[in-house]
Order: structure tokens, then sequence, then C-alpha cells
């Protein structure tokens, strides 16, 4: 793997090579990482655990493909705040909404970017107009509903 220059100063090339390999597949063993980049199983669990004190790695997580548990559509919200102060309130009582899986703060033409998975077009139209258009202090949305997710990834590590 090509030499860079760290991120910062407490990550080094190898934390970064330890991070690549793990981003490809999450359930590589330390020991196999290990003998790829020729060091102890324990600088693994000793970088990685640095790695999580730092809050480079925020966790580790499942993921599961939402059409396989009937979750045929997915849409991206932009909703309009009556005023930006209203940013935080909305935030909580979106947070109820479990359908959305991501949520922005943006600039541009919406207060709100969101991103929501639905059964089907009647759960949608459903969410919206009994979860999400209720909230106070959201003046309106738009929907655009994805065809297909052609790219998914993190950010690259490597030059």
């Amino acid at each position: 793997m090509p030499q860079r220059k760290a991120l910062n100063s407490e990550i080094d090339n190898l934390d970064i090579q330890i991070l690549s390999i793990l981003m490809k597949n999450a359930t590589t063993p330390y020991t196999e990482i290990a003998k790829e980049l020729i060091v102890s199983g324990g600088t693994i669990h000793v970088r990685m655990k640095k790695l999580e004190e730092l809050g480079v790695i925020k966790g580790a997580s499942l993921e599961v493909d939402p059409q396989k548990l009937g979750y045929d559509i997915t849409a991206f919200l932009g909703i309009f705040l009556e005023k930006g102060s209203q940013y935080n309130e909305a935030v909580k009582q979106l947070q109820t909404v479990k359908e959305i899986v991501e949520l922005h703060y943006t600039t541009g033409s919406w207060s709100i970017f969101a991103k929501i998975v639905c059964h089907d077009t009647n759960h949608l139209r459903e969410i919206l107009n009994e979860q999400i258009q209720s909230v106070k202090g959201i003046q309106r949305t738009e929907t655009f509903i994805s065809l297909e997710e052609s790219i998914k990834r993190q950010i690259s590590l490597e030059q």
C-alpha cells in the first residue's frame, strides 16, 4: 500500500492500513490483518483501541438489505422549515420516525435532507402525512423516490 500522509499526528500509515482492511470487510480477524501487515496480533488490538479512543472508529454495525426485509421504497426528503431556529426541535420530533435512516442539516434549498425507507408508496404517503408533515416548524417537503442505489461506500483511505 502506498505511503500516506497521516490524517493527524496520532494516526500513522499502519492505522490507515488497518482501517482500510476493516472497511472492506469488518469481519476480518485481527490475526489475519496482523499476518497481512506483518505485525503482531497484539499490535492490531492496541491500534484498534487507540482508534476507538480517538473517535476515528465510531462503533461497529451490521448492514442489512432493507429490500430483503420488505422495505421496497427508498426516498429522499427535502424539508423546508418555517425558521432555521426550529431545527433542533424538528430533529427531536423526526428522531421518533423509525423509517428515517439519515438526517442532514443542509445549506441550499432545504433546511433538512432526509433518507427514508418504506414498505411501499402507501406506507411512504402515510409516514409523510401522519408523521413528518405534522412536525411543528416544517413548512413543506419535497420527496424524491430512488429508483436504484448505484454507489454506496465509505470514504477511501487509499491514494
